[in-house]
């Protein structure tokens, strides 16, 4: 029984009303004298008040409530659960249970002094917008800023509604004290109040502990804000590092993270959290500072580079990856690509165990031969992440192939001991293996990311058979639903139908808040457990009248779509609508909400709503984005988070823009990549390329025209780098625009591009490289070429250079031009949007004396 349900029964048994069920109303029980229950409520001891039910508080006088509400503050931590955790690190959002006690607790009181709230403490976080406006004073709510401020789980609408209501009435943030006094509900700031405060006013309140502690639940345009402010009024990356809170360190701009030739701080570096392309700028600058690897981060180690690792010695290297082992540190593929032939320069390491397990996907067996068994080797691969490789890719197909050969599987069936070494390469096993297997692959399947529709059917047809560990639906409890959580995506109708209602309705319950599974895949589960009532024209019925008491993640399950709308007819809901979007309603309910939302908002939602409007983004069309006054990066911010598709982003961008916004660095970085090729070349000429200095953006999948304009923003902006050898790594992400002069000026500079990058050239300046000029391009890297050579564009590549020219790369690419022979290319013109032009070559061959007569008779002539 979970703490808060086996709580509330102790409460009923200490107050002799031990037969009650669970939910009883305390102070409002016919079963029970009112006065009498209520006397017996405030004499609880302290122990049990954390546990009291919403109903329970209801009906209290004033000052029974405020002190009620001060004992709950004194003996409750109101984190994610009443009661259940004690501690002062920043709260989760409350449960739903827990928000309708304490704004029972406050719907009691009729005005909020300065003393009021202190009485109140945490408790004021039941406060709707509603009471910050209308109960309560500008005089006294600047009086109460230091109450207010160290209440912790304040919703955006809340914050949002005190700051505002501070603001205006003449509260001046003039000073980094009076920053940091407003704690907690400094996140109630909006952007443009953030950018008009002085660099001074964000220097001062930085350093105050108690300020720093608060800027970790900022929403990230404000953080980013706060880190233009502060790095204008700093003048070096070293004291940048110093000075930076972490909970803003990732949120630095790489640009601005090139030490040339300062002495950086290994401390400072370790304390922060970096991302792999901000480590990755000063990581060769730590390798020639720090001998003793093992004193390095796990943040400062992911930003390893290949450029780096080729100049150190392979056992440096060795001892590298080794210590990256120890700190479990997460590298890329195109990383681990590198550090492994790095790795084996010297030939194979007689501990290959000692290094990152991701590092095998990118050796064979054979590799491993000579240190271990290939089952050896396959149960390190299956612990490995996979994912790396592509699903598709050749390399993981072969992987498996190889695996499947290793452990000598007859026909498609994996028994247990199999399935646990292959471990994560279960996810590649075809159909029939899944159904030749029984439920014994089961464990290991709920693992995986995804699966592809075959195997799908596969697993849907296994878990109805009833043969595996769990039995058939029918018998299926809370805790099987639990074991299956990973498969649960995989479900369908013909499934679920078959568990008992009243099993899935309790798992619901006590998993959905924590679970796993998205806001949707709840939906499809709520949509099994729908009142099967006949759609008809019907009022609300009295029993699902919508109050806060009504409020909570079952309550999906009990209206048809048809009583929601009823129920929502004449109802205010904007006090509900935050908590409402949390809840796992089905796609028809939802269109009932909107309906809701948009007579509530006719003008466009508050950006407090944005962040839950996940469920809601296939049902948003164009016309609503251009109703809606989207004017301020925060907005366009919340709005982009969404899972929208290309045409909706493009809808609000564009909303954004015509409304007089710029599209700044803040605006960039919030389109970010995902979006960045749903711009035109209007949108994409207004980009300042100073702003792409404090944006990251990588246009490397957009449209040839959006790669040209942003190559040269970004050459502009990083063009007082261009000395610098990290200049590669702020210029690379948009090399795809460059001609091929800029791409062989490259050559010096010990790059070691990536393949990837390679291949995403311009045509034109791909094409125009020589073998020599690709080589020193490559570095390190230029093995990995083999695997493109019958693949477009390095087979077109390869048809146009001489294959002697080519030999000397060593990496068999063939295709070039043989001594005596010519190639003429003749391109297939096709439609801009399709693959790369394909290259027919003609052989003609040239008979040295048939040129030498044709030269000896334009001579004659």
């Amino acid at each position: 029984m979970p703490p808060l349900q086996l709580g509330f029964l102790l409460v009923l048994s200490w107050l002799g009303a031990d037969a009650a069920p669970a939910g009883t109303y305390l102070c409002s029980s016919p079963a029970l004298n009112e006065t009498a229950v209520c006397a017996s409520v405030r004499s609880l001891p302290d122990r049990f008040v954390c546990y009291l039910s919403p109903s329970a508080v209801s009906n209290l006088s004033r000052d029974d409530s405020l002190s009620l509400a001060q004992r709950i503050s004194n003996s409750c931590t109101l984190n994610t659960t009443l009661g259940r955790i004690k501690g002062n690190g920043a709260p989760s959002s409350l449960t739903t249970e827990e928000l309708q006690v304490v704004s029972s607790l406050v719907r009691n009181v009729e005005r909020f002094t300065p003393a009021v709230l202190r009485v109140l403490g945490q408790i004021a976080v039941g406060l709707s917008v509603s009471d910050i406006e209308n109960k309560i004073s500008g005089e006294d709510l600047e009086a109460s800023i230091p109450t207010l401020g160290k209440v912790r789980g304040w919703n955006a609408d809340q914050s949002s509604a005190i700051i505002n209501k501070l603001l205006n009435s003449g509260y001046q943030i003039s000073s980094g004290q009076s920053l940091a006094k407003l704690g907690s509900l400094v996140a109630g700031l909006n952007s443009s109040t953030l950018r008009s405060l002085p660099p001074e006013v964000i220097l001062e309140a930085i350093k105050l502990p108690e300020f720093v502690q608060q800027i970790a639940a900022l929403p990230s345009p404000l953080k980013r804000i706060f880190v233009e402010k502060i790095s204008s009024s700093v003048s070096n990356p070293a004291d940048l590092v110093k000075l930076i809170p972490g909970a803003l360190a990732s949120y630095i701009p790489k640009s601005l993270l090139i030490f040339e030739d300062e002495k950086l701080s290994i401390e400072d570096l370790n304390s922060k959290m970096w991302t792999r392309d901000q480590a990755a700028m000063f990581f060769r600058d730590v390798i020639r500072t720090e001998p003793d690897f093992s004193r390095l981060s796990q943040s400062v180690l992911h930003g390893y580079t290949c450029a780096v690792a080729n100049e150190m010695e392979p056992e440096r290297v060795q001892e590298l990856a080794k210590v990256m082992k120890r700190k479990n540190v997460k590298l890329g593929a195109d990383q681990l690509s590198c550090l492994a032939k790095m790795v084996m320069l010297r030939g194979i390491p007689k501990d290959l165990d000692s290094y990152p397990k991701d590092l095998l996907l990118f050796l064979s067996p054979s590799d491993y031969a000579a240190t271990g068994s290939c089952k050896q080797y396959f149960a390190n691969v299956g612990k490995a992440s996979l994912d790396l490789l592509q699903r598709e890719s050749s390399e993981r197909k072969q992987l498996l192939l190889e695996a499947l050969a290793c452990l000598k599987i007859p026909g498609t069936r994996v028994n247990k001991e199999n399935a646990k070494i292959l471990g994560h390469l279960v996810c590649d096993l075809g159909e029939e293996y899944i159904r030749s297997s029984a439920g014994t692959l089961l464990k290991e399947l709920s693992q995986c990311e995804s699966f592809l529709p075959d195997q799908e059917e596969a697993i849907k047809s296994v878990i109805s058979s009833g043969n595996t560990t769990f039995g058939p639906p029918q018998v299926w409890s809370a805790s099987t639903l639990n074991e299956l959580t990973g498969l649960i995506p995989v479900l369908d109708h013909s499934i679920w139908q078959k568990v008992p209602k009243n099993v899935l309705t309790f798992w619901l319950k006590n998993s959905a808040r924590d679970s796993r599974l998205s806001r949707a895949q709840l939906a499809t589960i709520v949509e099994e457990l729908l009142p099967s009532r006949q759609k008809r024209d019907v009022g609300c019925p009295d029993d699902l009248r919508i109050t806060e008491t009504a409020l909570n993640e079952l309550m999906p399950i009990y209206y048809t779509p048809e009583e929601l709308r009823a129920c929502l007819k004449n109802v205010s809901a904007k006090n509900y609508f935050a908590q409402m979007l949390d809840y796992p309603f089905s796609q028809e309910q939802l269109v009932v909400l909107k309906e809701k939302l948009d007579e509530t908002y006719p003008d466009g939602y508050p950006d407090s709503l944005l962040p839950k409007l996940d469920r809601f983004a296939s049902l948003l069309t164009v016309k609503d984005f251009s109703k809606w006054k989207i004017t301020s990066a925060d907005t366009l911010a919340a709005l982009l988070e969404l899972d929208l598709q290309n045409e909706q982003a493009a809808a609000v961008i564009s909303r954004y823009v015509a409304l007089g916004n710029p599209l700044n660095a803040t605006a960039l970085n919030a389109i970010n990549t995902k979006y960045l090729c749903t711009l035109n070349a209007t949108l994409l000429n207004m980009i300042d390329p100073n702003s792409l200095k404090l944006a990251s953006l990588n246009p490397s999948a957009c449209s040839q025209l959006t790669k040209d304009i942003l190559y040269a923003k970004a050459k502009r902006a990083f063009s007082d780098r261009h000395y610098l050898r990290d200049y590669y790594m702020l210029i690379e992400p948009y090399l795809g625009g460059a001609p091929g002069e800029d791409i062989r000026a490259l050559r010096k500079d010990n790059v070691n591009m990536n393949v990837s990058t390679l291949v995403n050239l311009r045509r034109d300046a791909l094409m125009s490289l020589t073998p020599a000029e690709v080589k020193d391009l490559l570095g390190i890297n230029l093995p990995d070429l083999s695997s493109w050579r019958n693949v477009s564009p390095i087979k077109e590549w390869a048809q146009r250079q001489k294959q002697t020219e080519l030999d000397k790369l060593g990496v068999g690419l063939t295709g070039g031009t043989q001594e005596g022979y010519i190639n003429i290319v003749t391109p297939k013109f096709q439609p801009p949007s399709s693959a790369p032009l394909g290259t027919k070559a003609m052989m003609l061959h040239l008979l040295p004396a048939l040129l030498l007569s044709f030269l000896m008779m334009s001579i004659l002539r």
